[in-house]
């Protein structure tokens, strides 16, 4: 990916930022932080599309990411996540209103999370304690194949070296203890933000 170019890499000029911040939600975190669920959850009340970067990976690719990373290798699957995040991003670009939600390592590569960035949208950091991520995972009623996902300590230490990358993100929200319509409620509440920052007409739902 080096050497690309690409738009997305120059700093949107304010009307375009505006626009894209006011239309884009995007969730961060790591495993068992609840991306996907809050995701859907939050796109049904504002009544956005709802975006998951991984599924939209499988279905470029036709395959799953399992298989990506045996047969073909970790630089192959950022590739193809870079790939369908400027995809998305275009699509946000011409004025499609989504919710997305991140995989655990999309937004630790710096030419995503600059991509991210510069479009001034709301990017929203899940967090919570690395234990109760790990039991999340492992109460899982139907979990999800993670090549990286091995044992306690590995998860442990992989969370460690990545929540430096999430709490980069422009927000945080913790949701330890909390259920996914509070944390939907505590997402909104940011977007409210952004609308009295961006003016009156900048935030609507349902469009």
């Amino acid at each position: 990916m080096a050497g690309r170019q690409d738009s997305w890499h120059q700093p949107e000029p304010p009307a375009e930022r505006s626009h894209i911040l006011t239309r884009a939600v995007f969730l961060v975190g790591f495993m068992g932080s609840g991306k996907s669920s809050v995701g859907r959850a939050l796109s049904r009340r504002l009544n956005w599309r709802f975006e998951d970067l991984d599924d939209r990976v499988q279905a470029r690719e036709n395959r799953a990411i399992a298989d990506i990373f045996r047969d073909s290798g970790e630089l192959v699957f950022r590739q193809a996540e870079h790939a369908a995040l400027l995809e998305l991003l275009a699509e946000v670009k011409a004025s499609t209103p989504v919710v997305a939600a991140l995989g655990g390592g999309a937004f630790i590569q710096p030419e995503n999370a600059e991509l991210l960035n510069a479009t001034g949208a709301l990017i929203v950091f899940l967090d919570a304690p690395g234990s109760e991520l790990w039991q999340r995972c492992r109460n899982d009623e139907q979990p999800v194949e993670r090549p990286l996902q091995k044992d306690p300590k590995q998860f442990g230490d992989l969370y460690e070296t990545r929540r430096p990358h999430y709490l980069r993100a422009r927000s945080r929200v913790d949701t330890s203890g909390k259920t996914i319509e509070s944390i939907v409620t505590e997402i909104i509440s940011l977007l409210e933000i952004d609308k009295i920052q961006s003016g009156p007409d900048a935030f609507q739902q349902g469009e």
